[in-house]
């Protein structure tokens, strides 16, 4: 069982910037991927960004404002968001693939851009 804990979530204005964080558990060594989805009310939920060891993917949407890393030390994935808009608000979820194949959820965290 992965636990993820997410943070970093809040009120922004457009064009500002946020940095979620997400902390697992368990060494992420052992988990293949890590990303962050969001979903607005009525949507499915869509991918934002992914990383594995050795790459990174994001969604259209986001490319070239938001950065995903990870800090192997710290267990930790972060998502640095500038040029916030307001179609960028939603709940963010953390998400991460174990090596053997389960997946597993943070609990969300509300990101709202508005002036």
């Amino acid at each position: 069982q992965v636990q993820l804990v997410e943070s970093g979530g809040g009120l922004v204005q457009p064009g500002g910037s946020l940095r979620l964080s997400c902390a697992a558990s368990t060494s992420i060594f052992s988990i293949t991927t890590m990303g962050w989805y969001r979903q607005v009310p009525g949507k499915r939920r869509e991918l934002v960004a992914a990383i594995t060891t050795s790459t990174t993917n994001y969604a259209d949407s986001v490319k070239g404002r938001f950065t995903i890393s990870r800090d192997n030390a710290k267990n930790t994935v972060y998502l640095q968001m500038n040029s916030l808009k307001p179609e960028d608000t939603a709940v963010y979820y953390c998400h991460a693939r174990h090596v053997y194949g389960s997946d597993f959820w943070g609990q969300g965290t509300q990101v709202t851009v508005s002036s």
